[in-house]
């Protein structure tokens, strides 16, 4: 999403090159384009966590490309909320083009060398398409809020922090000045969203440790 600030932090590095160190191998052995999410609440850091991995990936000579949820909201950010104002039942997966997601996702895998996607520009509240090319891309991470719902994935990771906990993080990004029904739409999102932790390979903490489920 163009104009969203990305903090990356010392925190978001480690967990990624934790990370990175397990998966390289089966990166790298993979005869196709390799996949992964991130997924977790608002402000969890999902952003900093997906361009930590991208960097991570970089420095063992792997491109990747991040996509992030942001831009396939059905909506302009504006206009999103209006509607969620409107009718609460809004809030939730409807809000997000996660077959669009899914299909660029698995279009990686196929080996497509391009794909057009949408391209939420924040400041001007609109929704744009940029044309995003996979040429020498060898690995895909797709970050936001309810991408662990994505089925071409070959990894999930999930960031196991809740609403309160995030808060701080959430107003330095600066998107919205605290409002008690973005509140509310939090607390629904993390009714959700707490649900597909069982779907995740790679867990991090609340104090960003790094956890691998044993299937």
């Amino acid at each position: 999403m163009q104009g969203d600030i990305i903090l990356v932090g010392e925190e978001h590095r480690r967990a990624a090159a934790i990370i990175i160190d397990r998966l390289i191998d089966e990166i790298r052995d993979m005869p196709r384009r390799f996949t992964m999410t991130v997924a977790g609440e608002s402000g969890s850091g999902k952003s900093e966590t997906g361009r930590a991995l991208a960097d991570a990936l970089a420095s063992e000579g792997v491109r990747a490309v991040v996509l992030q949820q942001d831009d396939y909201y059905v909506l302009p950010p504006k206009f999103n909320d209006a509607a969620r104002r409107a009718n609460f039942a809004w809030v939730g997966t409807t809000e997000v083009r996660l077959d669009l997601l899914d299909a660029h996702l698995q279009a990686a895998q196929a080996g497509a060398s391009a794909i057009v996607k949408p391209l939420v520009i924040y400041s001007e509240n609109r929704i744009d398409e940029e044309e995003l090319s996979y040429e020498g891309v060898q690995a895909v991470i797709a970050e936001g809020v309810y991408t662990s719902l994505c089925e071409h994935v070959d990894r999930r990771v999930f960031i196991d922090r809740n609403r309160l906990e995030t808060m701080d993080h959430r107003l330095k990004r600066g998107r919205e000045e605290f409002d008690p029904f973005i509140e509310k739409v939090l607390t629904t999102e993390h009714e959700i969203i707490s649900q597909h932790r069982g779907r995740a390979d790679i867990i991090i903490t609340r104090d960003y440790d790094v956890e691998f489920v044993q299937r």
